[in-house]
């Protein structure tokens, strides 16, 4: 193939949704569709045990969430899937942001018994931001549910876009049999298998055709005709441009757990997302997919996702060029010139040796490498991605390592998971406290930096709490020498990031104007400057 049609049959998508509206599972029935697994939520057969498998790690399986972003490449229909499930909850929105500065497009699911969600509405307005077209699954069709045209009519009125119905249901809860494609006109019928490890049986037929109405209650198939009526006089109409403006959001109903309509959402959606697009480097410049220079940023760091493997890997979303194993690059950040040598396929866990890889696609880079998130790797000058977001910590606690035949264990397993971007750490040079004052976007993050200290680098942590609420990067107005004789309300001090820029930790939100009115040639930031690069 010519690098132009790689390029033009790569997928690269998250899915993103509230908690509990059925992310993970959908995750799981895609690659069940897809044939990357047999067999849906099976992870290690020889084992013969069931766990989802983008919820590799163990405390993911405990607690029933995704606390992790995690990278499925799978090849379907002629395209390559690259599919990023991405965490629910609200305290790991940070990783998930990351996330969907690496893709092209988004699926969002729905409970369609709940409707829209607090973060789904953030979720979206990071997609809106990002210009990240997004197509919708309401899920869950299987259990009592909103009626279908009340949930289009949602999506417009709290979120602001217009909905196009793909696909139409038929029934819902217990008496849910199907889906009508309103593009091919054919009507899918599905039965149920034992707990959806199965692909879903299904018989294909007209919506009219006699044997539906011995299927389909007569209540639900007369409600659906009504609606699909309805839909072709005052629905919106499917709009490719409107798709990829952000301004209109194909909507698939069906069911993941009982694989209801997950095939046609598939199927439809690698036909109508878009491939990778050009995207904009620092001072305007256009980075085309197409380019022969090969650029990539990194999204995401993980250590220790296999046991059997005490490694660390870079997620990197390539975005212009051909990658290939071994070839050298530069970091604009640091100056410096570095070689690709070990360079993965992820899928979960599992991963292979990738020798190539074209723009879109996600490439794990194995190794010790000097390399952060956000991160540009390039082989032309001049190019440098600020694609990664940055987030205030909002919750504050100290980590002490109580048994110190551990700490040199402990030392290392946070440095890790500070250089991951788990957490944020600060120090105090004036103060008597010397253990790490970690900070965080949501305290669920605290637990996980407890339990990885534990299962990945045998190493007990205690959390005690922190007097303080908020966080503030700091800098003379003038550009002055930063000096830390600053006048400090009751409560207030002045500390240092992992960076070592001046952070002032106040423990009342109001200490913060007492702060700028004593200290006027201060100037106080929710996230710091972005970092200069070196100049190559």
């Amino acid at each position: 193939m010519s690098p132009a049609q790689e390029i033009s049959r790569r997928r690269t998508f998250a899915i993103i949704s509230h908690p509990d509206a059925g992310k993970t599972t959908l995750t799981e029935k895609l690659l069940l569709y897809g044939g990357a697994v047999q067999l849906a939520g099976s992870v290690t057969a020889r084992k013969n045990q069931r766990a989802t498998t983008s919820d590799w790690m163990e405390l993911e399986r405990q607690r029933g969430i995704s606390v992790s972003s995690t990278v499925l490449q799978f090849e379907y229909g002629g395209c390559v899937v690259n599919l990023l499930d991405t965490p629910g909850h609200k305290d790991f929105s940070e990783d998930t942001y990351r996330v969907l500065t690496a893709v092209d497009a988004a699926i969002m699911v729905v409970d369609a018994g709940k409707g829209i969600e607090s973060q789904t509405r953030k979720l979206f307005e990071v997609c809106r931001r990002r210009g990240v077209p997004i197509f919708t699954f309401m899920n869950k069709l299987d259990r009592p549910a909103r009626e279908p045209l009340t949930l289009l009519d949602e999506l417009e009125s709290v979120l602001g876009i217009g909905a196009c119905a793909m696909n139409w249901p038929l029934g819902q809860g217990s008496f849910f049999r199907g889906v009508f494609d309103r593009r091919k006109k054919v009507l899918h019928l599905f039965e149920r298998t034992a707990r959806g490890a199965y692909r879903a049986p299904e018989e294909v037929s007209g919506i009219n055709d006699p044997s539906v109405a011995e299927r389909v209650e007569t209540h639900a198939l007369e409600q659906a005709k009504m609606e699909l009526e309805m839909l072709e006089g005052a629905g919106h109409e499917f709009d490719a441009e409107a798709v990829l403006a952000g301004t209109l959001t194909p909507v698939f109903f069906g069911s993941a757990a009982n694989n209801f309509g997950v095939q046609l959402m598939l199927e439809a959606f690698l036909e109508l997302a878009p491939p990778p697009r050009h995207r904009l480097a620092v001072g305007g410049v256009e980075v085309s997919p197409e380019d022969k220079n090969f650029s990539a940023f990194v999204f995401k760091i993980q250590a220790n996702m296999d046991p059997r493997h005490r490694d660390r890997i870079y997620f990197i979303r390539i975005v212009s060029g051909l990658f290939e194993r071994d070839m050298q690059v530069t970091n604009p950040r640091t100056g410096k010139s570095l070689r690709l040598a070990n360079s993965q396929r992820v899928f979960a866990r599992e991963r292979e040796t990738l020798d190539e890889a074209w723009a879109g696609d996600v490439v794990g880079l194995v190794g010790n490498y000097d390399l952060g998130i956000g991160d540009t790797l390039t082989s032309r000058a001049g190019i440098r991605f600020d694609e990664i977001p940055r987030f205030p910590p909002e919750v504050f606690a100290y980590l002490q390592c109580p048994n110190t035949s551990q700490f040199k264990r402990f030392r290392e397993g946070l440095t890790q998971l500070l250089q991951e971007g788990v957490v944020q750490q600060f120090t105090q040079p004036h103060s008597t406290q010397r253990v790490p004052l970690l900070g965080a976007v949501g305290p669920l993050q605290f637990e996980v930096v407890q339990y990885r200290l534990q299962s990945e680098y045998n190493s007990e942590a205690r959390l005690e709490p922190s007097p303080y609420s908020h966080v503030r990067w700091a800098r003379r107005k003038d550009g002055g020498t930063w000096s830390d004789e600053v006048y400090l309300p009751t409560g207030t001090v002045v500390a240092r990031d992992g960076d070592e820029r001046p952070v002032i930790l106040f423990s009342e939100k109001y200490s913060m104007k007492i702060f700028s009115d004593r200290n006027a040639d201060i100037e106080l930031s929710e996230l710091p400057a972005p970092a200069v690069p070196t100049e190559v």
